[in-house]
C-alpha cells in the first residue's frame, strides 16, 4: 500500500499547487499544518500505545493532505490541526489502524470539523484578493442560478482550497487510474447518479458534477480500497448510493454540500455490502469472484 499512498500524494499535486497559487500563504499553511499534525498525531499515538510506527508509509501524509485540501481558505489553523488529529486517531487508529478503519480518516476529520466547528470555514473567500464571497452552491441554493461551467472546470470560483478546479482534480484522477491505484467504478456510479438526478430536475449535470466536492470526493475519497467495497458490483452500489445522497442533500438537506456525509454514511454500510454481494454470488455459484483489496481493477 506504500506505492498507493505515494501515488495518491502525487495525484493530489496539481490541486495542491493550484491552491497555493490561488490562495497564497493561506493554502500553504493549511497544507503544512494538516500534514504535520496528521503525521505527528499518528506518531504520538503509536508511541503512547507502543505500536509499530507506520507514518513512513505515507498514509498519515495522505490523510493530512486530503483533509487540508478540503477546507476553506479561512479555516483557522488550530481547528484544522484538531480535525487532523481526530481523523487520524478516532477515524483510523481506534479501529486498529490501516487497513482496519471503517471510515475514511480524512473525511472523518472533516466531518468532525463541520459538526464541532460549524462556522470555522466561514467566510468563504475569493481567490487572490481574499474578500468574502459565496460559493457556487451557496449562490445556487439562494438564487437558483448556476455558475459558468468553464469557470468551474478551470477553478475560477471560490471554494475549498483543493476542490475548486475540476481540471486539476481530473488530471490527478487520470494518474491514479493509469497506474491502477484506484478503481473507476465507484466514481462512475457517483457521477452517473448525480447526472441522472440533475437531468430529472431539469438542470445541467455538469454544474452539479463540477461544483462543490463531488469530483474530489468521487475520485480521491470514495476510491479508498479499505473503506469502499471489495467487489465491482459493490462499488457500483456504493457509488450510486453516494451520488443519490449527495443530490438529495443538495436539493432538500440543511447543508448545501453533502459529499462528506454521503461517503461517510456509505462507509458504514461497506461491510454489509461486501457480505451480501459475497452471499449472493455464492448462491449463484460464483464464489471466488470478489476481488481482494490489492486488486483494484
Amino acid at each position: 500500500m506504500v506505492k498507493m499512498f505515494k501515488g495518491m500524494i502525487i495525484a493530489l499535486m496539481p490541486a495542491a499547487l493550484l491552491s497555493i497559487y490561488l490562495y497564497r500563504e493561506k493554502a500553504l499553511f493549511l497544507i503544512l499544518v494538516g500534514v504535520a499534525t496528521a503525521v505527528g498525531a499518528e506518531a504520538l499515538f503509536q508511541f503512547i500505545f507502543k505500536r509499530k510506527y507506520s507514518f513512513k508509509d505515507g498514509g498519515a501524509i495522505t490523510t493530512g493532505l486530503l483533509l487540508a485540501l478540503s477546507v476553506s481558505p479561512s479555516t483557522p489553523l488550530h481547528i484544522l490541526a484538531i480535525a487532523a488529529a481526530v481523523g487520524i486517531i478516532a477515524g483510523k487508529h481506534v479501529f486498529g489502524g490501516f487497513p482496519k478503519n471503517l471510515f475514511n480518516p480524512a473525511l472523518f476529520g472533516r466531518l468532525f470539523l463541520v459538526l464541532a466547528f460549524p462556522t470555522a470555514m466561514s467566510p468563504w473567500l475569493s481567490q487572490v484578493d481574499m474578500v468574502s464571497t459565496t460559493t457556487p452552491l451557496q449562490h445556487f441554493r439562494a438564487t437558483g442560478e448556476t455558475t459558468s461551467i468553464w469557470n468551474l472546470f478551470i477553478g475560477n470560483v471560490p471554494g475549498s482550497i483543493g476542490e475548486v478546479s475540476a481540471l486539476a482534480l481530473l488530471l490527478g484522477a487520470a494518474y491514479l487510474f493509469y497506474n491502477k491505484y484506484a478503481n473507476w467504478r465507484a466514481p462512475a456510479g457517483i457521477l452517473s447518479a448525480v447526472a441522472v438526478m440533475a437531468l430529472i430536475n431539469g438542470q445541467n449535470p455538469l454544474f452539479h458534477i463540477f461544483s462543490g466536492s463531488i469530483i474530489y470526493g468521487a475520485f480521491f475519497m470514495a476510491t479508498d480500497p479499505v473503506t469502499s467495497p471489495k467487489s465491482d458490483e459493490g462499488r457500483w452500489i456504493f457509488g450510486i448510493a453516494i451520488g443519490v445522497l449527495i443530490m438529495a442533500m443538495r436539493y432538500w438537506g440543511w447543508a448545501v454540500e453533502g459529499t462528506t456525509f454521503a461517503i461517510i454514511g456509505m462507509n458504514y454500510f461497506v461491510p454489509f455490502i461486501n457480505t451480501e454481494v459475497t452471499r449472493i454470488k455464492k448462491r449463484q455459484g460464483q464464489e471466488g469472484s470478489v476481488k481482494p483489496l490489492h486488486l483494484l481493477t
